[in-house]
């Protein structure tokens, strides 16, 4: 599992691993000519899952298992306890299964009042994983919630892919219910549709649309099945249609493409309450360490409120439905 996390942060940052469309470039904001604001005083801050956040962002899951991994994310949790935003470690499973690996994946103490996001694949819920795996992932790392990530793609073509996805909502839900702290179900690539959301009975739900990071070309380049990988690449939900669908009776994170500010407006004015990213963090934190992953994020974040003062909305909730039409 050590170098199927290296393969994958290798690749995605040697590769070109995005593919399709996440829909934003088809949806418009309403513009207001005068907007009756000052953009100083737009409020970014938002309540989600009993965490206050100074802006509506998360920085998804990215890695953990390795010495390379424990850097990124104590570095990128440390710039989201810097900037009040959210942060989410990887899969936790390597930790789970040994012990040893825990530190790679903790960070609470260099960001103590982030909303801090814990990290299991749903899959393994068919695997002999349950409730108490599931405390130990939240209690390794003091987390505020734990992300349940459903990926069939990406495991139909990884080389060790578990494809048992048998009865995964009944598990999930029995998690969900048990569990003492939120449960969000995470897609990674693929979305998930109004049918499915209405069958979860979890405390958010992580879109996860296509149009951004392609785990089928990240696991058709690890699996020299390149050809594979290229046929699926575009599979899924767009993240904007994602939005759309699921949003309205359960708390959304927007993630999936979401590659400015901009996007991110759309994003929440098409539903969501928050969004979350990965790969243009990694990219910017690849090229130039804690200093290029800083200016990514102030740059996302200033394109973010300039949107919102450009329609007028002088909150995030505000913002909500702001789309021409």
């Amino acid at each position: 599992m050590k170098d199927r996390k290296l393969d994958h942060i290798r690749i995605c940052l040697e590769k070109d691993v995005e593919a399709g469309s996440a829909g934003f470039e088809m949806v418009r904001l309403a513009h207001r000519a005068l907007p009756e604001l000052n953009l100083d005083e737009v409020n970014t801050e938002i309540e989600f899952l009993g965490k206050t956040l100074e802006y509506p962002l998360i920085i998804e899951g990215i890695t953990g298992g390795t010495k390379e991994a424990e850097k990124i994310n104590r570095d990128l949790a440390e710039i989201s306890q810097e900037l009040g935003i959210g942060f989410g470690v990887g899969s936790q499973r390597i930790a789970i299964e040994d012990k040893a690996l825990e530190s790679t994946f903790e960070v609470r103490d260099i960001a103590p009042d982030i909303l801090l996001i814990a990290n299991l694949g749903a899959i393994q819920l068919n695997n002999d994983y349950g409730l108490d795996e599931c405390k130990k992932a939240i209690e390794m790392i003091d987390a505020d919630a734990l992300a349940l990530h459903l990926n069939p793609l990406q495991e139909a073509i990884q080389p060790e892919g578990e494809r048992n996805f048998s009865g995964l909502i009944e598990k999930v839900n029995e998690i969900s219910s048990k569990l003492d702290k939120p449960v969000i179900a995470k897609e990674v690539g693929s979305g998930i549709s109004h049918e499915i959301a209405a069958r979860l009975k979890v405390d958010a739900i992580d879109v996860g649309g296509s149009g951004g990071t392609s785990w089928s070309l990240v696991e058709g380049y690890r699996a020299n099945q390149e050809e594979i990988g290229k046929t699926f690449a575009g599979w899924g939900i767009p993240t904007a249609d994602c939005i759309r669908e699921v949003s309205g009776n359960v708390p959304v994170i927007g993630s999936g493409g979401v590659r400015s500010g901009l996007d991110a407006a759309k994003a929440i004015a098409l539903g969501a309450d928050c969004v979350g990213i990965a790969l243009p963090v990694l990219k910017a934190y690849s090229a130039d360490g804690k200093k290029g992953a800083r200016k990514f994020l102030n740059r996302f974040l200033t394109e973010l409120r300039i949107a919102m003062f450009l329609t007028g909305s002088g909150t995030v909730g505000e913002l909500r439905g702001r789309v021409r039409e």
